[in-house]
């Protein structure tokens, strides 16, 4: 038997329903907050992520899908392309090549499967899905503002209740500019170069590569090493802590709690000044919901104009691990079973009138006997039964019967819609 390949899965009834409840919620908040829908290939030029993300991440040197796209002629040379391992690039790339700033188009949202070749574990697959959002644009559009790091977060903060999320917790830092960061860097290095060879292997290559992302090590031995290392905040200049103090304040004047982590870093190299976690206890250890940050050099990384950005991904396969417990909350059963008796055509018609008023109907076959119906509708999870049979049509009347209370009633086919409903 061929089976789903390991790290990927089947989203099932009624999972499905918890994915469309908050599929439905994100686009609700998003409206709200005058966000539009932007959607990009699935795969790009790999040379994408290799300048936007950067060589020396994690996702780039180890994680990504690629190939090489064969040309026209076998002796054309192919354009290496790779499956999207996350979508802020690719956004940023349909930014620049469609001058979506003539358009005054600079909030936009996505949802949709990422790729990544990393080891499977709870929540987090091979092909994940992320749902995210941009605001990029010049800075006369105010996207520099750190009121838009706020809205961004407040946002978020809006959304996580409306899916009924409780006791998440927002982790709040600046990693400063790039000039910030080149200096916090080289701290970075000297402080590893002593202690580096006592930590796992990782950590060792990222003390070379990226020392920022010692910062991900979850192992408990270094730690203790990780703890005493120089700290971001004591690094930034004073355009980027202002910056930050400016967002703190918006974010307590909107009510929406914070903590600081000056230990929580973004890894990838297009981020600058503000970055952020939402995380929530019922996921573990990896208990990250989403997150996101400031990206103001990423457009003249990929080639285009100056234009400051800020955004977030939200694992959505985790997002609805948190809401596990909800999936049969937002399940919607079938209202009524039309249980036919030797009158298909008739049930159909009134099935089609039913659902033309918003009743969800599972209909049965005639050939099921009326004790057979019964078990099916059950089954179904059906709330009422509804009998079609040869007297009931030429009455115009039709026995309903609800299967949690037992009672029956004949009602007349104009008022089945609000009876049902009611």
């Amino acid at each position: 038997m061929i089976k789903a390949v390991r790290g990927t899965r089947d989203l099932l009834p009624p999972e499905t329903a918890l994915w469309n409840f908050v599929e439905a919620a994100v686009r609700d908040v998003f409206r709200a907050y005058n966000f539009q829908e932007i959607r990009t290939p699935i795969f790009e030029s790999t040379e994408l992520f290799a300048r936007g993300v950067g060589e020396e991440t994690d996702i780039v040197a180890k994680e990504m899908y690629t190939w090489e796209d064969r040309g026209r002629a076998q002796s054309d040379q192919g354009q290496s392309l790779t499956l999207r391992p996350e979508n802020t690039a690719g956004v940023v790339r349909a930014y620049i090549e469609h001058k979506l700033w003539d358009r005054g188009l600079n909030k936009l949202y996505y949802i949709g499967p990422q790729f990544r070749r990393e080891r499977p574990q709870k929540g987090r697959y091979r092909q994940f899905y992320q749902i995210g959002a941009e605001v990029i644009g010049p800075a006369s559009a105010g996207s520099e503002s750190p009121a838009r790091d706020a809205e961004i977060l407040e946002l978020l903060a809006t959304l996580l209740d409306r899916l009924g999320i409780k006791d998440w917790m927002l982790e709040l830092n600046s990693i400063g500019c790039a000039k910030d960061r080149t200096i916090y860097n080289e701290a970075l290095r000297k402080a590893l170069e002593p202690v580096a060879s006592k930590m796992c292997a990782d950590c060792q290559r990222r003390a070379v590569t990226n020392p920022l992302r010692v910062f991900d090590c979850k192992v408990p031995e270094d730690q203790p090493i990780i703890e005493k290392l120089p700290r971001i905040s004591e690094f930034l200049d004073e355009p980027c802590r202002k910056h930050f103090e400016e967002v703190k304040e918006i974010l307590k004047a909107v009510g929406v709690e914070f903590q600081l982590n000056d230990r929580l870093v973004r890894g990838l190299d297009y981020y600058s000044r503000t970055a952020f976690e939402f995380t929530h206890g019922a996921l573990g250890a990896q208990n990250a919901i989403l997150g996101g940050g400031r990206y103001d050099g990423l457009s003249e990384m990929l080639g285009g104009p100056a234009a400051p950005g800020i955004g977030f991904a939200i694992g959505e396969d985790r997002l609805v691990l948190a809401l596990s417990e909800s999936a049969e909350a937002v399940v919607r059963k079938p209202d009524v079973y039309i249980a036919p008796l030797g009158t298909n055509k008739e049930a159909a018609r009134l099935a089609r009138e039913l659902r033309r008023h918003d009743v969800v109907v599972e209909l049965g076959d005639e050939t099921f006997r009326l004790k057979k119906s019964f078990e099916a509708a059950t089954k179904a999870g059906a709330k009422y039964i509804l009998i079609v049979g040869e007297n009931e049509v030429k009455a115009d009347a039709f026995a309903l019967k609800n299967l949690a209370t037992g009672e029956q009633v004949s009602v007349p086919r104009a008022e089945l819609a609000a009876r049902i409903h009611g």
